[in-house]
């Protein structure tokens, strides 16, 4: 009876209430569809402000075109770069389910401190009332500033534990060993994007237009309602979920690795010899089969082999197999995690300047007056019908055409969005000079009226954008999660984000360096003032545009190299079973 129940269980997972999860009863579609109902809300939740963002923050906080842009690139980055933190806690400590729900409490708390904000005046700056529009503003400062950024940090934080745990917790609902469930798990992260596409369109109109029409409060109270209703709603699948067992931290033993393969690298020859060569026979904890399957996986990185040596120092003591193998397939992926951060970087101009670029614009379609912070739509809307387009119907044909279970790999997938995001930057940049022409044409280089071109323009990036949105985050998430070690899991799917994270700092970046070097040649920098019609954004979109065809060459010379794991005589049981006698050792 003990061994019929145990050939039941899910090795390696358990249950909301931390029991053995059991085959037929835990995971599946049921549970991944209310993970992707859940995602709806949550990104819901957090693109109500955030599209919006910069234009709060102009309008209503003070801040600079330029300081708006920046602070929220930083607010959009943090969150990102902290699902690192929710996902490492997720593989170490906790579950993705206990992450979600603590995480989903302190974005509540956070939008609760931004929608007391907005909602009560003497807690923002003083709304002028002159009529001379070179008065100047007074900028939000001290406390006001303080619950403003304070708010939004809470918002980042709970975000970030949401992204790193929500991904990875609805991709571990599928059997793996099936080729089956690898294709439910695909498709998993297709309708991820999708969900996360669903949600945006409901913020980036219904919500926008509450915002600019109704008031802040309005919108800010609609994401913390939303979020609130998550919580409920992802418990409703407790009875479901199976859950990945934490394993201690996955970033302990890597640096052990690395500690010491630097050691035997760099050690004393005299003391070399005496510690001894690396020998495959030496490597702790893994049988001779299991030794064999996993060297014949990692002939690249032999640096690392002399990790898997006994030493006497205690520190660089012998690293199982096992150790060594995660260790090499971390170092694999991080060069396509380095060449992905080009694309998140002209993502976030989504966000920025091209909403500012529209609020210049005519915003009018016939009658109805678009919110210049709904442009997203387009994009989405895009997303929304190339999604299962691509899922049902590109997808079955390229797996006809390659005779592969994948049809079109996950690295294909990220190269496709980092050439859309070049073509993107390329037509931003065009775009924008031919905005500035209109400008000038109609006299209204200084002046804060609508030009008399339509925003609709503005859509044509943001079309590219969007499809390398879906294409490279979409290749990025299955891709980290497919190839990490089954230990780190969600910590490797989390770096997805950390890539949009470290996109939005180096668009931070680029933009303070660009003005600091621009200042020194010329009276004003490219990329500072009151006034977009006196900005060279259409400069700093053509050396995006460059920055990224050397990126893509860049990506194009490691992707080459890269071996899938799925090609080797390896998977995530025999990472469980070669782990749990490490630990045994």
């Amino acid at each position: 009876m003990a061994e019929s129940q145990q050939l039941n269980t899910w090795e390696g997972y358990v249950d909301w209430k931390n029991r053995p999860a059991l085959k037929g009863r835990h995971g599946g579609m049921l549970a991944a569809a209310i993970v992707l109902v859940v995602e709806v809300l949550e990104n819901l939740a957090y693109l109500a402000n955030t599209s919006n963002l910069v234009l709060y923050l102009s309008k209503f906080m003070h801040f600079s075109p330029s300081s708006s842009a920046n602070i929220v690139t930083n607010f959009m980055g943090t969150a990102f770069v902290l699902a690192l933190v929710g996902g490492f806690l997720a593989d170490a400590f906790f579950t993705t389910y206990s992450i979600y729900l603590i995480s989903a409490a302190i974005e509540f708390a956070g939008l609760l401190i931004l929608t007391l904000q907005a909602h009560i005046t003497s807690l923002k700056p003083p709304v002028s009332t002159s009529t001379n529009r070179n008065t100047r503003l007074e900028q939000a400062d001290g406390g006001k500033a303080a619950m403003l950024f304070i708010g939004l940090y809470l918002v980042a934080l709970g975000v970030g534990g949401i992204k790193g745990s929500l991904p990875p917790h609805g991709a571990e609902q599928f059997d793996e060993s099936t080729q089956t469930g690898r294709k439910q798990r695909s498709s998993f992260f297709n309708y991820y994007v999708f969900c996360l596409s669903c949600g945006a369109l409901v913020a980036v109109t219904f919500v926008v237009w509450i915002e600019d029409n109704k008031g802040w409060q309005w919108g800010f109270g609609i994401a913390t309602a939303t979020i609130l209703i998550s919580i409920p709603v992802f418990l409703l699948g407790s009875p479901t979920y199976r859950t990945k067992i934490p394993a201690g931290s996955p970033i302990t033993s890597i640096f052990k690795v690395l500690a010491a393969a630097v050691y035997d690298k760099f050690m004393p020859r005299s003391n070399r010899n005496v510690v001894g060569t690396a020998n495959t026979n030496t490597i702790d904890s893994v049988d001779d089969k299991e030794n064999t399957q996993i060297q014949a996986a990692s002939q690249d990185l032999k640096f690392h082999d002399i990790a898997a040596v006994r030493r006497p120092v205690h520190w660089a003591r012998a690293c199982t197999a096992n150790e060594v193998e995660e260790a090499r397939i971390v170092l694999r992926i991080f060069p396509i995690f380095m060449s992905t951060i080009m694309l998140n970087c002209c993502l976030a101009q989504l966000s920025t300047f091209s909403v500012q670029q529209a609020a210049t614009m005519n915003t009018k379609i016939g009658a109805l007056t678009v919110p210049p912070a709904s442009l997203p739509v387009f994009p989405v809307l895009f997303m929304m019908v190339l999604t299962p387009v691509y899922n049902h119907i590109i997808i079955p044909i390229a797996r006809k055409v390659t005779k592969t279970e994948m049809g079109i790999t996950h690295l294909q997938r990220i190269g496709t969005g980092l050439v859309l995001s070049v073509v993107a930057m390329a037509v931003a940049a065009l775009v924008e000079t031919k905005r500035k022409k209109v400008a000038v044409q109609s006299g209204l280089v200084n002046s804060t009226e609508p030009l008399p071109i339509t925003f609709l323009w503005i859509a044509l990036q943001y079309l590219f954008l969007g499809s390398a949105d879906l294409f490279g985050l979409a290749g990025m998430m299955e891709f980290f999660f497919t190839e990490a070690p089954f230990s780190m899991r969600s910590l490797a799917t989390a770096l997805s984000w950390a890539s949009l994270a470290m996109g939005y700092y180096l668009s931070s970046v680029l933009v303070s360096m660009i003005n600091n070097v621009t200042s020194t040649f010329r009276h004003t920098p490219w990329l500072f003032g009151s006034n977009l019609n006196h900005y060279h954004l259409e400069r700093f979109y053509w050396l995006m545009c460059v920055l990224s065809v050397l990126n893509f060459l860049h990506y194009l010379l490691w992707a080459r190299r890269y071996r899938y794991r799925y090609t080797r005589p390896r998977n995530h049981h025999l990472e469980v079973q070669t782990a749990n006698r490490s630990s045994e050792v």
